[in-house]
């Protein structure tokens, strides 16, 4: 009995012996996640700062919604096109002779 005792004790103090702390993985667990938000700011700054942002005023952009609405409402004419046997972009179709 004295045997088994012993022998567990030295199985158990073998294999915490395998096992490694992992301090530099716990200290610096979930940085992946903070840095990759944080790239994602284009201007952390942007609700303090009073200027206007670059682009369209709100009439054009507007129009250009419309415009971009409008083009779904009315799809442009399709085109028959037949091509039998010959190039599209008038080419040679005789084998490179």
């Amino acid at each position: 009995m004295k045997r088994l005792i012993l022998l567990s004790i030295a199985l158990v103090g073998l294999l915490t012996g395998c096992s490694s702390p992992t301090p530099m993985l716990d200290s610096s667990f979930g940085q992946a996640v903070l840095y990759d938000k944080q790239a994602q700011y284009i201007d952390p700054q942007a609700g303090i700062q009073p200027s206007r942002p670059a682009g369209l005023d709100g009439k054009s952009a507007q129009a250009v919604i419309d415009r971009y609405h409008q083009s779904y409402k009315s799809p442009p004419p399709a085109f028959n096109v037949i091509n039998i046997g010959g190039t599209i972009a008038g080419g040679s179709s005789s084998g490179g002779q």
